[in-house]
């Protein structure tokens, strides 16, 4: 888990990087590792500002944020994780980009780079990032397909903020927003807040499977697909969690520790996903209980599923 935080805001704003760092000091549980932040200027006067907290999973040297190519003029800020960038670093090396570190931050800036703001229809993964594109003068932003990761957006006269936290966006130097009634109703009745509404006026979530894109000064939305379209797309949040292997060593143990049954577990892994519904330990126990032939389902599946 990392946290983000920025904004692009006009010469009125009295946003500052001092007021970025306290926006991360804010969301500081969320990457205990490190922090940074950056800053730029553009051509409309507006000014950019980006930050991010660590918390160091993937290449815990090379994976420092604000990731940025002077060259390439681009900057991004990215909370989450691309389960399948290895594949993807390959195919951009096809394109002649060349890799110095070992990270997923590093093949979504390579990305960006070769594909735009398609890139995003490309990922499987978990993920909210923002990137400044100096070339094209513009702030693209986007969230993955299932909302995993999360994004909080401020709009006001002065541009537009985000944050992987409210608490972040209350650091800014403006009038604390009003509580939403609506949206308390919301959570009274639902025990949470539907989105893109939050418990603040003028704060909203931007919702999954979105991208956010301000250029010369106006902001337009469009919703992306994560999905290569083809059969079998029911599994893709499963298997593309773990079908370029297990990015990190804690994956395993805790599919354990939520009690997967093995069969299922080692399906997954493999990456020939079981059609019948995951089952937890307790629930396949009582499946087995209510057998009137004590017949063990995992003794009959589990040898095939262990050969596929």
């Amino acid at each position: 888990m990392c946290g983000i935080a920025g904004g692009i805001v006009n010469s009125r704003s009295l946003m500052t990087r001092a007021t970025l760092e306290r926006m991360l000091h804010a969301i500081e549980h969320r990457g205990p590792d490190g922090h940074g932040t950056c800053e730029f200027a553009a051509a409309s006067g507006h000014r950019v500002l980006l930050g991010h907290r660590r918390l160091a999973i993937i290449d815990p040297v090379g994976g420092k944020q604000p990731m940025l190519d002077n060259e390439a003029q681009l900057a991004l800020t990215f909370n989450g994780e691309i389960y399948n960038f290895r594949e993807l670093r390959e195919e951009l090396k096809v394109c002649g980009y060349r890799f110095e570190r070992d990270s997923d931050t590093e093949v979504l800036l390579r990305a960006y780079q070769q594909w735009g703001e398609k890139c995003v229809e490309k990922l499987r993964g978990m993920f909210a990032f923002a990137i400044w594109d100096g070339r094209n003068q513009k702030l693209f932003m986007a969230r993955d397909r299932f909302g995993e990761k999360p994004l909080f957006l401020l709009e006001d006269a002065e541009g537009v903020h985000f944050a992987s936290e409210i608490k972040a966006l209350l650091q800014l130097p403006r009038a604390k927003p009003d509580v939403n009634l609506t949206a308390v109703w919301d959570f009274l009745s639902y025990r949470y807040v539907p989105g893109p509404r939050t418990l603040f006026r003028g704060i909203r979530k931007l919702p999954p499977a979105t991208c956010l894109t301000w250029e010369n000064g106006k902001l337009t939305e469009r919703r992306h697909d994560t999905r290569e379209g083809q059969a079998g797309e029911q599994d893709v949040s499963a298997r593309g969690s773990c079908g370029g292997g297990w990015i990190s060593q804690g994956s395993v143990p805790a599919v354990e520790l939520h009690g997967i049954e093995s069969e299922d577990r080692h399906a997954i892994v493999r990456g020939s996903i079981v059609h019948d519904p995951l089952r937890s330990r307790r629930g396949h126990r009582a499946e087995r209980d209510t057998e009137c032939d004590g017949w063990s389902q995992e003794a009959q599946w589990g040898p095939q599923v262990h050969a596929a």
